[in-house]
Parts: C-alpha cells; structure tokens; sequence
C-alpha cells in the first residue's frame, strides 16, 4: 500500500476495498475450483461403479481387505484418544502431556521423519509403560473405546469392511497404532483383527522396549504381504484402503486400492492411478480433521503412548 501513498485518503481507501474484493474473488474461484473437481470425481467414481462388477466378489475365500486405522476408519489417530484415557487416569503428569504435544506439533509442521525427534518420542512414549503389565492397559483399551473412540468411527468406512465381511472375506486392520489397541477396535467392530506395532514385554509385564520399528510404510506392506503368504490370500484379489500418502506401498500391493479421505499427496496419486476415492469428510476444510498419525512414529508420540498396548511374551 507504500505505492498508494500519493493518493488522497478517499482514493487510497477505495483502491483497498478494489483489492480486498480480488483477493476474495480469487480465493472464492479456487474454492469452487476444488469443489467441481471432487463433485467431478465423486461423479466419475459412481459411473465406474456402475459399469464394474460387484465388488467385493462374494464367496471369493483368496481375498481379504486391510484397513489403516487413524483418520481412515476413525477420526483423529487412535493413540491419541488412548493417551487422553490414560491421562485421566492419572497415568502420567501434565509435563510430560505438554512434551508429547510438543512432539506431535512438530511432526505436524515439519513432515518429516527426522531419526532423533522418532527416538526421543518413541522412548518418551514407551517410559509411560514400562513395568505396566499388558493385561491392566488392555482393560483399560477397552474403557477408552467406548469413552473416546466409538463415536468417531466413520459410518462410510465401516459400510466397506461390511460389505467385504458379507461377502465371507476376512478384515484386518493395518496400523501403527500398538496391536492391542488395534484388537480393541477390529473387535469391537466384528472384524477379523489387527496388525499393528509390537512392544515387548516379558512375563506379561512392559519393559519399555520395541520389538523393531513402528509398523508404518514400507512394513504396513510387508506385514500385509506376510499376513497374505499365511492366510494363502491372492493379492491381486485383497482391497486396501488408507487415507495417507505413507501407506502407498501397502495400497500398491493389491488388485484393488481406495483412498478414503486421502491426504493431498495420496489424492494425487490416485488420481495419476485411477484408484478409487471416498470422502466421508464435510467440506475441504475437513481435509486436516483429527490428529494424523505422522511420520510413523506420529501414533506413538502423538497420544502419549505409543507402545503402550503392544507386547510380545518373550518365552
């Protein structure tokens, strides 16, 4: 506005208001831009679905659908719900719930999976656990689905694994999350179960250890791929579905990917694919909804505690 300055108050005035109102008819163009795009897309989608086959195929015993958890088939990531449990009941201190929301923020912000901001959230989680036995926390799973995590289930998504258990084929999901908050769920919600990241633990007591790395990215793929060599599963005939950009190698894996609230990254890419898209979100401004489990470890730090459900009984 320096340039303005030659300009008497009232025409200076006026030429703000002139600028105000093209930045606002920018902004209004590109919002009505993303809002034909996706009412295109969501068009395309029920045309393709018309012309295809039925799917899932009933009957078809060699295929089998994998779910990621966090704002997928639930809003927010389910860590986080589990710390805010284990907060009110006093499992850890208001320094430490203020370190874990530091370290989530800066997830959020940077993107990236920087190796010492991971171990320091990792250990941090982890310490919360250590010498709880896994029995107490898989009580307390239970209490905290039905007080935070039930009525964030998104109804869209729970339609598809339902579909896929009608049609007699297994539903796992797929997470960072600790196994056993991931059982809570899978069962909760009738399916099959879950795989998700393993903490160790000797004699049914934490020892604040993983047992390797949170299960996210390439090794959601893996533990698809393993789970699928012992399920003797087709993977060309399974469905994947996931709402970020970190589980393209698990969608890649089989016949049929969805991207279910996708990320922008992951939309790209499907678009590029022509994957199939859902969207249970209102509005765009829903893009962001929930805590994202980010950078893998982004489930651990996120909540509070991240390994806190996992275990594997050392013998």
């Amino acid at each position: 506005m320096a340039a303005l300055g030659w300009l008497t108050p009232r025409r200076r005035s006026a030429t703000a208001r002139s600028v105000l109102a093209g930045e606002a008819s920018a902004e209004a163009a590109r919002k009505s831009e993303q809002e034909l795009q996706e009412s295109y897309e969501q068009e395309q989608a029920k045309a393709r679905d018309a012309e295809e086959p039925p799917f899932p195929v009933e009957g078809d015993d060699k295929a089998a659908a994998f779910f990621d958890l966090d704002n997928t088939v639930m809003q927010g990531a389910a860590i986080f719900h589990f710390g805010r449990g284990l907060y009110k009941r006093k499992f850890f201190q208001r320094r430490e719930l203020t370190r874990f929301a530091w370290q989530q923020a800066w997830f959020r912000l940077a993107g990236v999976e920087d190796p010492e901001h991971m171990q320091d959230a990792r250990d941090s989680a982890l310490s919360i656990v250590k010498g709880h036995r896994v029995s107490e926390l898989m009580s307390i799973g239970e209490e905290i689905y039905d007080e935070y995590m039930a009525e964030r289930i998104w109804p869209g998504t729970r339609a598809l694994a339902q579909a896929h258990l009608d049609a007699g084929q297994k539903v796992w999901l797929v997470t960072a999350a600790p196994v056993e908050i991931a059982t809570v769920i899978a069962r909760r919600l009738g399916l099959t179960g879950a795989l998700g990241t393993v903490a160790e633990s000797v004699d049914g007591i934490y020892t604040g250890k993983l047992v390797g790395e949170p299960l996210h990215g390439p090794a959601k793929a893996e533990a698809v791929r393993a789970l699928a060599g012992a399920e003797n599963l087709d993977l060309a005939r399974c469905a994947a579905y996931s709402d970020s950009h970190n589980d393209i190698p698990m969608l890649s894996l089989v016949g049929h990917p969805y991207a279910i609230n996708p990320d922008s990254k992951l939309r790209k890419h499907a678009r590029e694919r022509d994957w199939r898209l859902r969207d249970y979100r209102t509005g765009r401004k829903a893009a962001k909804v929930g805590i994202p489990a980010a950078a893998g470890v982004g489930a651990l730090a996120g909540g509070t505690a991240a390994a806190i459900a996992v275990h594997r009984r050392r013998r």
